[in-house]
This record gives structure tokens, sequence and C-alpha cells, in this order.
């Protein structure tokens, strides 16, 4: 009977086990030699490195010292709760995540990544606070402005809540559309918030108020904006119409001003108009997208035919304005 290989697998397996025991004795040695030093000190990294928005290091190391953790210096690794560190400076509003350990110089590294808002609100009471992509509720921050989208006429205190679900994922769709174009970014003054949950909308350039609806349908509604301001207003100027209502599915009805303007203004409104266009076409020059259509027909803008056109000569006819509905101010 052959001895030799049943010998030398229990030698190799005791081999094994004594190779895997010295490996768990080191592992605790270390863990505990470092457990018992001391920290030598603390080190604070916001953004990856790159710029702080709402905090400063300062700012951090006082959040936690507003806790009574302080004089972190010299005190044993093992008796600092990291957990717990990272709850406190969670709970900042500005604070996306918090990530802290000791590097092997026992020192305490701090990494913070703060939020980025998207929008700001104004409420019906006249409260102000930011929100970000994911809908979570930012105080203002004192050391930075931001060129947000502003909402007012917000109806609760606090966002998130389920009451108004739908609202609140209308705004965050309508404030990351806006954040990503850079024209109607700059084009778009405020988005008023009505007691039915519709949008108004006030233009920068412009004196018309914009009846928005709901958030749904949100890029084919400024795709018909813009077309109106292309097919339309580049024909009258910006001072022809008092409001433009895009609520209604396929179609713009615009609201025409009392009264006349001179000719010449006229003229220079239109000119006004297409420079303004031509500005808007060389910024969402990634977005909108040059296609050739067919004209309008029946007096309605349809989703077939909203596309972009080209600009108008200076010289057509100013009573090209085919495809809006018009209605004269009560």
């Amino acid at each position: 009977m052959n001895i030799k290989s049943p010998l030398k697998k229990f030698f190799m397996i005791v081999l094994w086990c004594l190779l895997g025991g010295s490996g768990l004795a080191l592992l605790i040695a270390a863990i505990n030699a470092k457990n018992s030093s001391f920290c030598n000190g603390m080190e604070v990294e916001i953004n990856g490195g790159g710029k702080a928005f709402f905090l400063s290091k300062k700012e951090v190391t006082s959040m936690l010292e507003s806790e009574g953790i302080r004089d972190l210096h010299n005190k044993k690794v093992v008796s600092i709760d990291l957990l717990k560190l990272e709850g406190i400076l969670r709970r900042n509003s500005w604070i996306k995540d918090a990530q802290l350990y000791f590097d092997n110089n026992q020192i305490l590294m701090l990494r913070i990544q703060e939020r980025k808002p998207i929008a700001r609100l104004f409420t019906t009471n006249g409260n102000s606070y930011m929100i970000d992509s994911a809908g979570i509720q930012m105080a203002l921050g004192e050391r930075n402005a931001f060129r947000l989208p502003v909402f007012t006429g917000y109806p609760s205190e606090k966002f998130g809540l389920k009451r108004d679900s739908a609202l609140n994922h209308q705004i965050r769709d309508l404030a990351i559309f806006l954040n990503n174009n850079t024209f109607w970014s700059n084009q778009v003054q405020e988005i008023n918030i009505s007691s039915l949950k519709t949008f108004r909308l006030t233009p920068l350039i412009g004196n018309q108020l914009i009846e928005f609806g709901d958030g749904s349908e949100y890029e084919n509604k400024f795709q018909k904006l813009f077309t109106f301001y292309k097919k339309v207003m580049a024909q009258t100027g910006f001072e022809y119409y008092t409001h433009i209502n895009l609520s209604f599915q396929n179609q713009v009805i615009a609201t025409r001003k009392q009264g006349t303007i001179s000719r010449a203004d006229s003229i220079q409104a239109r000119k006004n108009v297409m420079e303004f266009i031509r500005l808007a076409q060389k910024m969402q020059s990634d977005t909108v997208k040059i296609r050739e259509i067919k004209p309008l027909e029946k007096n309605t803008i349809t989703e077939q035919n909203l596309r972009s056109y080209d600009l108008p000569e200076e010289n057509e006819n100013n009573n090209n304005q085919t495809g809006i509905k018009h209605q004269q101010q009560q």
C-alpha cells in the first residue's frame, strides 16, 4: 500500500493552514496596531479638489465641532466613529456624499461631494430655496450666486411632498431642460406656477406672457415657440402680441396687442427679432436641426410641420403669418 500520497496531501493541508493562520494573525496584528495608533490630523477635500460652491474646508470641520467632535489629533483611531461623522456631514443639505477614512499615515481623510442645484423656487409665502436633480431641497448659499431657472408660486414650503409629486417631476424636467439649453436658459426669465399647477413663462426679450400649460411635452412646446419666433415674430416684431398660448396640442394661439405700431418701429422690430433668432440658432446649433418642410395649411401649426424654418428675408410680405390662430384682445 502506497502511503506517500495521503501523507503528502496531509502535509499540504497543514502547510496551507499554517500559511493562512499566519496571514490572518498578521492582518489582525496590523488592524490592532492601526486601532491602537493615534490620529495624526485631518484633511478635507471638496468636490475632488475642484471648485467648492457652498462649503469651505473650515466650515466642514466646524460642522463636526458643533456636534462636540473636536481635537481629533492624538486621539486613538479606534475611538473615532467614522460612520457617525459621515452621518453628521450628510445631514447638511449641500452635501451629497461624505466618505471618511484613515490613510497609511493615520491622517483622517474627509472626502466631500456637494450637491449641484438645478433650480431656485419661490413659494407662495415668499420663502425661497434650491433643489438638485434628485429633487432634494437645498438651502440658499451665501458664497456663490447661481444662474438657475427661477420658479415662482410653488405651493409648499417643502419640496418633495407626495401631494405635489406630479408638479415636482415637471419642475425637475423643465429645470434640467433649461440648464442644458443655452438659448432658453437665457430667454426664460421666470416660470410662474398657477393655482392649477400650470406654468406661465416670462421671457427676457419680449413683453408677452407665455401660457405653457403643464410640464408635459415640454420639448415640443419650446419647439413650437421657437417656430413662432421665426415664422411670425420675424415679421411682426416682439411688440405685436401680448399673450402666447402653447398649452393646446398642435396649436400656438397668440393675442394681438391693441392699437397700432408705426412702420418704422415695425421694420426695426423685425430686424431685432431676426438678429435674436440668428443668435438663438447659433446657440442651439447642437439641438435644432434644419429641415425643409411643406407650407403650413389650415391656419394651424401641427406636430408634423413644426420644424426649423429658414429665416424670412427682410423684404418679405408682413402678412405672411399663416399657421397661427389669432385672437383679438378683448
